[in-house]
């Protein structure tokens, strides 16, 4: 019953719209109640007939051009909704509809949405203004349609108001896709994306590559235009013309257009059927046109050839249009041909692979001159217009290359000469270290062990020095995120603990051979090793470690060279560099001015004088790298710090230890605690008769100042009196000095030292 009914309804009123739009629900073209509405915008007629009337009244006019597919199409959507409503898919729910008949017409399907958005169950059909509509009942749920993705897009804008779900069947534009202008747009065909770039692969597959396009003018047809021209300039194909014709072909001037275009293309076609089956024939050959419209003839081939002053003229061959050959009658003929291949008739030679045209000032474009292909540049064909650049970070090239060449990895590998004998001088320091090693273990008890603060302080040098001898090999072979970061950390922080021990001796021993209360107090207060070296390392271990944490070192290409990659360390913070090599000078500097001060002191014993020595050496070392290691380029550039480290770790070692082990082994003798106890008193002495001295002088001078100048009757007896006066004087300092000396050095402080 209900599949009666429907088309009678549908059919009244396709009717009504036959006659001007009275009311509102005259302009439905379907329509059935339910709990939940759903609207739906079909092109059922072609086109809405103009207004004759002057002015134009604002009114919707009547529609015509009955479209059957379309009329279908809206029968199929009354008949989805009846299927549901009749299963228990919505049980207690029934399905309405409201289908309008937009006549393919904007405006049409603009009356109609804003039908669909008035206020349900309202009296009066009107759609209320609001800030938020998330509360707001419209008149139905969701809309069907339309066809047409001009008038899509129009109806789309309204919808998003209230975020209207709208569902299209047949609107393919690919501006619809975009969903921040058309948030609630759906639909169920593809995008003419999609279809543009179809199109343009079946040209390109064809093999086309000049074509014609004609597009309607609406907003379906001007965006399928430009997309799909777009997608075939990416794949190379030529538009030879755009037509841009009406969007509805039932207007007058697209009939009157199109009219005039066929009787031209008729009367046209009939003298071409003529020329087209012409056939005639000469001298025995039948002659016709092509299927491109071109004669089966070809042409002669002659040569002009002046034989005694007279002009000769020979047909050599005959050129074969079908087939692209020549043919030739005979022998002498075929000779002929042979002889014109030696004739060069070019403006300019061939460019070889390895070379480019360039451009002269003739304007013909077959006279060029051949240069090279500059460095990092080549060309593998012949008359190249320009070289081709290679990958300057990975490959190189010479002058008028044909090819790129890969360019080699270069860093300071274990086979170089140079990092042999680097090597060579690591591991000989390091047998230095052992041997001293084991000659201090062996004269454990001999004074001049002692005197270098025991055998614990000398093997921690020992093993700072036999470290900063085995951070070399860190610089050395292909670089690795490790090896960068422990090259400097293991060199900083090995070479800080050997320079503050050296700092604790140097202090220790100004500190024992110093006769000035002041001072020795101050040192006395100084003097605390384990907990200076502590924090004089400590300080060095936080430099690096956030050194490590916020710009560790790391490998590198450098690429810079035209012909080699160079893989280094980059240091990661030329800062971070420079405070840990900085800190280390910095103890060098104070270590250096302690060793200064103590540069008098025993012979045998003075450890001051050769600190100040290879405390020297050190700072000349750095001060040379500097400046080096800042100009050094290329796989190098750790040799220079490699060399740097053995000189400075050299002198210290040497200027540290050698004069000791010279005495050990050499001067057995002077070795000995008596010998020790011999030369310290001695050097006691020296130092209080010195003391003693000056103070005489001081007070002979101050007693000069104050006496008169004696007549000449009375100068022995003064002089005489003088003498014994200052006889007394030198016997009481001497008694001072020697009780303060006794104080300064007491015996366990000699015995110990």
């Amino acid at each position: 019953m209900a599949l009666l009914i429907i088309p009678m309804t549908c059919f009244g009123s396709t009717l009504a719209t036959s006659q001007p739009c009275q009311t509102p629900d005259d302009f439905v073209a379907a329509t059935s109640p339910g709990h939940i509405m759903i609207g739906g915008l079909f092109a059922i007629h072609e086109k809405m007939l103009s207004s004759e009337d002057y002015p134009r009244r604002p009114e919707i006019q009547k529609c015509v051009g009955f479209e059957i597919s379309i009329f279908l199409q809206t029968l199929a959507m009354i008949h989805s909704i009846e299927m549901i409503n009749n299963s228990p898919l919505l049980s207690g729910v029934k399905l309405g509809y409201e289908i309008y008949d937009t006549c393919t017409e904007v405006t049409v399907a603009m009356a109609a949405t804003l039908r669909f958005l008035s206020k349900l169950n309202c009296s009066r059909e009107v759609v209320e203004f609001k800030c938020d509509y998330s509360s707001y009942m419209p008149r139905v749920k969701a809309v069907i349609g339309a066809g047409y993705s001009e008038i899509t897009m129009a109806v789309s804008r309204m919808l998003n108001l209230q975020l209207m779900p709208q569902v299209s069947f047949e609107s393919t534009a690919e501006i619809l896709s975009d969903k921040i202008r058309f948030p609630s747009f759906l639909r169920t065909v593809p995008s003419d994306f999609y279809q543009t770039k179809a199109m343009a692969h079946l040209i390109q597959k064809s093999g086309w590559n000049w074509i014609g396009i004609i597009a309607t003018d609406d907003d379906y047809g001007r965006l399928a235009l430009n997309t799909f021209a777009v997608q075939t300039a990416a794949n190379n194909v030529c538009i030879a013309f755009k037509e841009v014709l009406p969007a509805f072909l039932s207007d007058d001037t697209i009939e009157v257009r199109i009219n005039e275009t066929l009787e031209k293309i008729i009367a046209e076609a009939q003298l071409l059927d003529v020329l087209k089956n012409v056939t005639f024939t000469d001298e025995g050959n039948s002659f016709h046109f092509d299927a491109h419209g071109d004669m089966n003839t070809g042409y002669d081939v002659v040569l002009w050839k002046e034989i005694d002053g007279h002009m000769t003229i020979t047909k050599m061959a005959q050129y074969d249009l079908r087939n692209n050959v020549f043919i030739i009658t005979d022998q002498e003929t075929k000779n002929e041909f042979r002889n014109l291949k030696q004739i060069q008739s070019k403006c300019s030679t061939e460019c070889s692979p390895g070379q480019m045209k360039k451009t002269t000032r003739s304007q013909h474009i077959c006279c060029y001159e051949c240069v090279n292909c500059p460095e990092n540049h080549y060309s593998n064909q012949t008359d190249m217009d320009h070289c081709l650049l290679c990958n300057n970070e990975t490959h190189w090239a010479p002058v008028r290359s044909t090819r790129c060449f890969e360019k080699e990895v270069e860093y300071l590998n274990w086979n170089d000469s140079l990092a042999i004998l680097l090597l060579a001088l690591s591991l000989l320091g390091i047998m230095f270290v052992l041997a001293i090693g084991i000659i201090f273990t062996r004269n454990l008890d001999t004074p001049i062990v002692k005197s270098s603060g025991g055998l614990l302080v000398c093997y921690v040098i020992l093993l700072c020095h036999f470290l900063n001898f085995a951070s070399t090999g860190f610089f050395i072979g292909e670089p690795q995120d490790f090896t960068c970061k422990t090259r400097q950390t293991l060199f900083g922080v090995s070479f800080t603990l050997c320079i503050s021990c050296i700092l604790m001796k140097s202090l220790k021993i100004l500190l024992a051979f110093s006769f000035d209360p002041k001072l020795q107090n101050f040192l006395k207060g100084l003097y605390k090793p384990i907990p200076i070296i502590f924090t004089c390392t400590g300080i060095q271990v936080v430099i690096c470690t956030i050194w490590l944490i916020f710009a560790a070192p790391a490998v590198e290409e450098n690429v810079s060279l035209p012909r080699v990659i160079i893989l280094e360390c980059e240091e990661g913070s030329v800062l971070a560099f420079g405070t840990m090599l900085g800190y280390i000078a910095i103890l060098a500097f104070i270590c250096f001015i302690f060793a200064f001060k103590g540069r008098k002191l025993p012979e045998h014993y003075n450890e001051a004088k050769f600190t100040t020595f290879g405390m020297l050496i050190y700072f000349i070392a750095w001060v040379i790298f500097i400046p080096v290691y800042a100009t050094t380029f290329g796989k190098y550039l750790p040799a220079v710090e490699i060399i740097v480290i053995l000189i400075s770790n050299y002198g210290i070692l040497c200027c540290t230890f050698f004069p000791k082990c010279y005495v050990i082994l050499c001067k057995q003798e002077t070795n000995t605690k008596s010998a020790f106890l011999k030369m310290i008193y001695s050097y006691s002495s020296h130092a209080a008769s010195s003391l003693a001295i000056s103070h005489v002088s001081l007070d002979s001078t101050n007693s000069n100042i104050t006496t008169t100048d004696p007549s000449s009757s009375g100068r022995s007896a003064a002089w005489q009196e003088s003498k014994d006066l200052q006889a007394r004087a030198f016997a009481h300092i001497c008694r001072e000095n020697a009780t303060r000396v006794s104080k300064i050095l007491p015996r366990k402080r000699i015995s110990s030292i």
